[in-house]
C-alpha cells in the first residue's frame, strides 16, 4: 500500500523528492502517512479533497483483497 500511495503523490505533485510516505501496522489496521511540500498540498488534495477521496478510495480497493483496514493520513 505504502508504494501505491507513493506512485500516485509523487506524480501528482511538482516536488517528488519532498513526498513522504511512511506505513503504521497496528492489527487489522495499516495508516499511511502522507507528507508533501507545503507547495504542493494543494494539488494532493485537490477541490473540495476530491483528489484525497480518489487516493483514499484506491487504497481501499487495492487493500480489499488483505482484509485490512487502511486509513490514509495526508499531512
Amino acid at each position: 500500500m505504502k508504494e501505491l500511495v507513493e506512485i500516485i503523490a509523487k506524480s501528482l505533485v511538482d516536488n517528488p523528492d519532498e513526498v513522504v510516505v511512511s506505513e503504521t501496522v497496528d492489527g487489522d489496521t495499516v495508516t499511511i502517512e502522507l507528507k508533501v511540500a507545503a507547495d504542493d498540498m494543494g494539488k494532493v488534495i485537490g477541490k473540495q479533497g476530491r483528489i484525497a477521496k480518489s487516493i483514499r478510495t484506491v487504497v481501499k480497493a487495492a487493500a480489499s483483497k488483505s482484509d485490512k483496514k487502511v486509513i490514509v493520513d495526508i499531512k
